[in-house]
């Protein structure tokens, strides 16, 4: 075999087979495939992807990726869950729902990802937390799950290594769309983490990448069937992103709306739902409530009595950060030295936000990646979002610019003000629950 005639065989159409797709995923991970053929393959899947077929190709794909390094399995007296978003703006649901499953029973070997085209990533936002560290090691892992029922981490270099060669190219190729490569990333990783449950939150609308409901559903299809035909039990729901989940954009302020959330439960009604309906799916199947309905029930109670916020604190002391952080999260996060108000000029009611141009604002601000290997500035971004449906005066904040200097402030300011659209009559709010699939 070689990795020539395979891009070939992608590119005119036809479906490499398993055997196939396994070679080519050792050599991205060994290296025997170089970043030129990997970008190939990658742009080859993007224009004749196989989302058409009977979904065995993305299986395959998926299956060869996992297996192109380590794959933990666990014996433990409970069951052990995952749950993964396709990515959004202001989307910190991670950050609670580890840590809340973990409290009501369940554990959650969590590998996340970092910031991909205009989304934030979990990984990032963790690691605005001073001394948060994400690379721990297969042996830390272990004992860390084993121990406090949750670790939020990146994948190990051991871990799906071929994912990992295929990511980076996929965010600097314009072949993120693909959903065939969507697919076989999200879940080389979950499942070489040994999951029994998967529950999937697939984003839809201006600020996701699947902009209609048809497009998401398509995508979580393909997740839940591929997730199943691998053995993991695997569900999906489908939520809005015409909006930011929350008023707030970039790492550290995105932390500051998980821990006050942590800190005084439903202050943003829809974060909190959100993580009690994705909770309560993954107890359900998990068998450790009797339907979804109940499980959400008891991540609420998690959230709102505290014992979530212990175990948040717990994890970050374990992976290097605070040990007094849920306590003074406040004092430890980092803040940027130049905040800017953008203020509505014109009087009416927020009709529509371009989600996805507050997310590249971001960005620019430096709390996102432009390049491969960019570094990021945690305290960056965007808070005090003015939300679809409010009532605009003129002079009236429309959102508040955390910047490193004057002038990234007043380049973002002007990328936010063009987000924002307004009009003369009051809107319906878009939906955030869509819809399950499976």
């Amino acid at each position: 075999m070689d990795a020539r005639t395979i891009i070939a065989k992608l590119r005119d159409g036809a479906r490499p087979s398993a055997a196939e797709l396994g070679w080519f995923a050792r050599g991205l991970a060994s290296g025997a495939v170089s970043d030129a053929q990997a970008g190939a393959f990658a742009m080859a899947a993007l224009m004749r992807g196989r989302t058409g077929d009977d979904g065995t190709f993305r299986v395959a794909l998926t299956r060869a990726m996992r297996d192109s390094g380590r794959v933990l399995e666990w014996d433990l007296n409970g069951p052990v869950v995952d749950k993964h978003s396709t990515g959004g703006v202001g989307d910190c649901v991670s950050l609670l729902l580890a840590p809340a499953l973990a409290a009501c029973g369940a554990y959650v070997p969590m590998i996340s990802g970092r910031g991909l085209g205009h989304t934030g990533g979990t990984l990032d936002k963790l690691e605005a937390i001073p001394g948060f560290g994400t690379e721990l090691g297969e042996e830390r892992f272990r004992a860390q799950v084993e121990d406090l029922r949750c670790a939020i981490v990146a994948a190990d270099a051991a871990m799906a290594p071929a994912d990992r060669r295929l990511y980076a190219v996929r965010d600097v190729t314009a072949t993120v769309e693909s959903v065939d490569l969507i697919t076989a990333s999200i879940l080389s990783k979950k499942l070489a983490a040994g999951l029994e449950v998967l529950v999937l939150d697939v984003k839809c609308g201006a600020g996701a990448f699947m902009k209609t409901p048809a497009a998401a559903r398509d995508l979580a299809q393909a997740l839940v069937e591929t997730a199943r035909g691998a053995g993991c039990r695997a569900s999906a729901l489908i939520s809005g992103m015409e909006q930011p989940l929350v008023p707030a954009a970039g790492n550290a302020l995105e932390v500051i709306e998980v821990m006050e959330t942590l800190a005084d439960g439903p202050v943003n009604p829809e974060l909190f739902e959100l993580v009690a309906r994705l909770g309560g799916e993954a107890l359900a199947r998990a068998g450790q409530a009797a339907d979804r309905r109940e499980g959400a029930a008891q991540i609420g109670a998690a959230l709102s009595d505290g014992r979530a916020a212990e175990r948040f604190g717990r994890m970050v002391a374990a992976q290097g950060g605070p040990v007094d952080f849920v306590e003074r999260w406040r004092d430890r996060l980092p803040a940027a030295p130049y905040v800017l108000e953008v203020q509505a000029t014109t009087e009416g009611h927020v009709a529509g936000i371009d989600t996805e141009a507050l997310g590249q604002a971001v960005v620019h601000l430096g709390g996102g990646r432009l390049r491969e290997g960019d570094r990021v500035n945690p305290a960056v971004g965007l808070s005090g979002l003015s939300r679809i449906g409010d009532r605009i005066e003129p002079g009236a904040p429309l959102a508040l610019i955390h910047a490193a200097d004057e002038a990234a402030a007043t380049a973002a300011a002007r990328a936010v003000a063009a987000a924002y659209r307004i009009g003369p009559a009051p809107v319906v709010v878009p939906e955030l629950f869509i819809g399950w699939v499976g």
